[in-house]
């Protein structure tokens, strides 16, 4: 789904996701947070196993403000901030209902799947990135 420049993800809390209390692990937030980018570009018509180039996480700068629970249905919120050379920058954010829990700033490096050096974003993909999102490029 992606409504104004933004794409969103729904999901379940299961209980894999929990602790012992119930509560969401913080790291899962961050595995949200890669679904949503992966769907995001599968419903733009690239499936990630099939690239030259790998996406490697490089940064991410995270903030949580209150957890989520077993069975909670949430939304991850996903934006491209900018994109640059050979790195792209999301913004995204955990949300139940309107409630934020999570948000992060995830840097994300394209690098040549053999080599593993860094390569120039295609332009193919920039192009359906701006064409189905606000971007700042």
């Amino acid at each position: 789904m992606s409504s104004q420049g933004v794409f969103t993800w729904p999901l379940r809390v299961y209980y894999e996701d929990t602790d012992a209390g119930g509560i969401v692990y913080y790291v899962n937030y961050l595995k949200f947070m890669e679904r949503a980018r992966t769907e995001w570009l599968r419903t733009l018509g690239w499936e990630q196993a099939d690239l030259p180039w790998l996406f490697v996480v490089r940064r991410a700068d995270t903030e949580y403000r209150q957890p989520a629970r077993l069975d909670d249905y949430l939304q991850v919120k996903t934006e491209m901030a900018s994109a640059r050379g050979a790195r792209l920058v999301f913004s995204q954010s955990v949300c139940r209902g309107q409630e934020l829990l999570c948000q992060a700033r995830v840097e994300v490096a394209c690098v040549d799947r053999e080599s593993l050096k860094p390569v120039r974003l295609p332009q193919d993909l920039l192009a359906a990135l701006r064409g189905s999102a606000a971007v700042s490029l």
